[in-house]
């Protein structure tokens, strides 16, 4: 399919082939569902560690004796209603990690893919770089781009267009090798270079 690319700095546009295989693919809420919630999974760090009952120091000794006392019977100060006393469920580390094969990613990525562009929520542009490091430079590039909310795709990202953007909270900027359905649903809109296009068709088309 044809598309326009925009140099967002001058407003000028070109015409751009993208692959029908990747970016007129159909839309497969199924499995793009699967792996988007696959990969935030993933990003889950499963370190939470408590201790149970037979892990907290201590409580060797019953308390008191078991009958003549007046008070509830008890069996150890680190039972789980004590003060102090071992968690009855304790958290322990694991992997959240789930299992997507090869076909499934480079399917759901299609479906990401080909579904923004159909809603224009996924915009070509032509690759930049500026001058120098200046915040005040990635504002005036963002404002000529239509606002934040975005993530920037570049096949290799300049340093300076990389320093320029990164310290704005709802701006995005990754290399294309980085991306994943995720990161692609996360943003109002999505520009992406045209070389990074070209990359995502060699590898999923």
């Amino acid at each position: 399919m044809e598309v326009e690319s925009i140099h967002i700095s001058s407003g000028k546009g070109d015409k751009i082939e993208l692959a029908d295989a990747v970016f007129d693919a159909p839309y497969n809420e199924a499995l793009l569902h699967q792996v988007v919630v696959a990969q935030l999974a993933g990003l889950r760090s499963g370190t939470a560690v408590q201790k149970n009952r037979a892990a907290v120091r201590g409580g060797g000794r019953k308390p008191w004796k078991q009958k003549g006392g007046g008070r509830a019977r008890a069996g150890s100060i680190r039972s789980p209603i004590w003060r102090g006393g071992g968690r009855a469920f304790p958290g322990v580390t694991q992997s959240y990690k789930q299992k997507v094969n090869k076909k499934m990613w480079a399917g759901a990525m299609r479906s990401a893919l080909a579904e923004l562009l159909r809603q224009d929520r996924l915009q070509i542009i032509a690759a930049e770089d500026f001058a120098e490091p200046k915040a005040k430079h990635g504002r005036t590039w963002l404002q000529a781009a239509g606002g934040d909310d975005v993530l920037v795709v570049l096949a290799e990202a300049p340093i300076n267009f990389f320093l320029s953007l990164r310290n704005f909270p709802h701006v995005g900027l990754a290399e294309w090798q980085d991306v994943g359905p995720a990161d692609l649903l996360r943003y109002g809109r999505v520009l992406m270079d045209a070389a990074a296009a070209n990359k995502f068709a060699e590898v999923y088309g």
